[in-house]
């Protein structure tokens, strides 16, 4: 298994990795990805395992949460492996990853937001475990802070937002 910075070549891997995952990305989202990376807005890593793309994270320079961007902490963000490839510490080494090209890029704090229903349980267990802590802002919907008594919807969108120092 190896993990490398993801080029225009890798689309096919990584809509297969999306396809596998049953996540729905807007069209032309890699090609938007593999952009900003050439832009050097974000950063997108691969794991391959023999010719298989089996997982990917990305690396945010100028994420949409406000906080994240008024202290510029980049955000590690769409962490994904697939089913079959679980359990095997890729998850933490695509973290790794992240957390090597940020702090190489001189960045001092590490952002990332997990979603807060079971189907996120592993994820947040591995962050937990690679030392990220709650930003102490509270509750997220779709980057916007939850007010006390207000309802959400138990979604993907409902997340807590959690940084840890490189």
């Amino acid at each position: 298994m190896q993990i490398r910075k993801a080029h225009d070549g890798d689309l096919q891997a990584l809509y297969g990795i999306a396809r596998d995952m049953k996540a729905h990305h807007e069209e032309n989202y890699f090609e938007r990805c593999l952009s900003e990376q050439k832009d050097g807005r974000r950063a997108l890593f691969l794991a391959e395992e023999g010719d298989r793309g089996i997982g990917y994270a990305q690396l945010v320079w100028n994420p949409l949460y406000l906080p994240f961007r008024r202290l510029n902490i980049p955000e590690l963000q769409d962490l994904n492996v697939v089913p079959a490839a679980r359990r095997q510490g890729l998850g933490a080494k695509l973290v790794e990853a992240c957390e090597a090209e940020a702090r190489q890029k001189g960045a001092t704090e590490i952002g990332i937001s997990v979603g807060l229903h079971a189907a996120f349980g592993a994820a947040q267990r591995l962050y937990v475990r690679k030392g990220y802590v709650p930003d102490g802002a509270g509750v997220m919907h779709d980057e916007a802070p939850v007010a006390p008594g207000e309802m959400r919807p138990v979604d993907d969108m409902l997340t807590l937002k959690l940084t840890k120092p490189l």
